[in-house]
């Protein structure tokens, strides 16, 4: 049993992962100790202490404010402000979590829905489609972080703010691929389909909900992959202009202003994480959608 076991895991991908990872984990502590080498040799200096190549490296690797943080501070930092703190704690990772995931899945839906409606009106209206395509590809063409303060402020302005102006950034970034991902998937269909629905003269309605829409199921869950980890972005991206308190920007904020690189770099690790397990769940809900309708997915 153990070698079959070993057959399968050589046969796999797991040996080909591992061995990137271990690659990219000494390349990270091999700039570590390089770039946080200057400051190191500067405390000698000024403490006129001697020194050896294993006390750089290993001082290196444990600095409180380095320049590039080791992977083990970084998980550390990761362990103690999750594990380590009461999920309530103003400094506990899964409660800026919670804060930036509940913008993200308001966004995502918001994003959604409207990229769904985009793509029906575009399929059906050809004078939407002429008009309103290009000016959907054009929106993508400005920085999210210019327009993010320009949102906020004018959501203020009328008295929005919190979590919506934050999911409305998202949305702006996750609709897109839906619209595209859909007017791919409902255009899909291979002309002899819709011959075929045109000869059991069946009405827009009857070929839209029979043929275009379970046609385009795989393209939206592909699309939705995309706009879920956008949106995440988004979340974050709108909580930087508006000096957030709460959220993984505002982590992020707060690192950049106090020179805490490591917590800058959990704050990313676990918006990383977070969008991973977001991708995840879509493709899990995916599967089961395809399994339904009886579609290899």
């Amino acid at each position: 049993m153990i070698r079959r076991l070993s057959d399968r895991v050589a046969q796999g991908q797991t040996i080909p992962v591992l061995v990137v990872v271990g690659a990219l984990v000494a390349l990270w502590y091999g700039f570590a100790v390089y770039l946080n080498a200057p400051w190191q040799l500067d405390l000698y200096a000024k403490a006129k202490a001697d020194w050896t190549a294993s006390d750089l490296v290993r001082d290196t690797l444990n600095q409180e404010r380095p320049v590039l943080p080791a992977a083990h501070q970084v998980f550390a930092e990761i362990w103690a402000t999750t594990v380590d703190r009461p999920v309530t704690s103003k400094r506990s990772l899964v409660y800026h979590g919670w804060i930036t995931l509940s913008a993200t899945l308001l966004g995502f839906a918001i994003g959604t829905g409207l990229g769904v409606v985009l793509a029906v009106l575009i399929l059906h209206n050809r004078a939407v489609d002429r008009s309103l395509m290009p000016w959907v590809v054009a929106s993508q063409t400005i920085p999210i972080l210019a327009i993010a303060p320009m949102i906020i402020v004018v959501l203020n302005a009328i008295g929005l703010s919190g979590l919506l102006p934050k999911a409305l950034i998202s949305a702006y970034l996750s609709f897109f691929p839906v619209v595209v991902g859909m007017v791919k998937g409902l255009r899909s269909p291979e002309v002899q389909l819709l011959d075929l629905m045109h000869t059991y003269n069946a009405s827009a309605w009857q070929t839209f909900w029979k043929l275009r829409w379970p046609s385009a199921v795989p393209y939206l869950f592909t699309s939705m992959k995309v706009a879920v980890a956008i949106s995440l972005v988004g979340a974050i991206v709108g909580e930087l202009p508006t000096g957030a308190v709460a959220g993984l920007g505002a982590r992020l904020l707060a690192g950049s202003y106090y020179g805490q690189t490591i917590q800058i770099w959990s704050a990313l690790f676990a918006a990383a994480a977070l969008a991973a397990v977001l991708v995840m769940l879509v493709g899990i809900g995916n599967r089961l959608v395809l399994r339904r309708m009886g579609m290899t997915p």
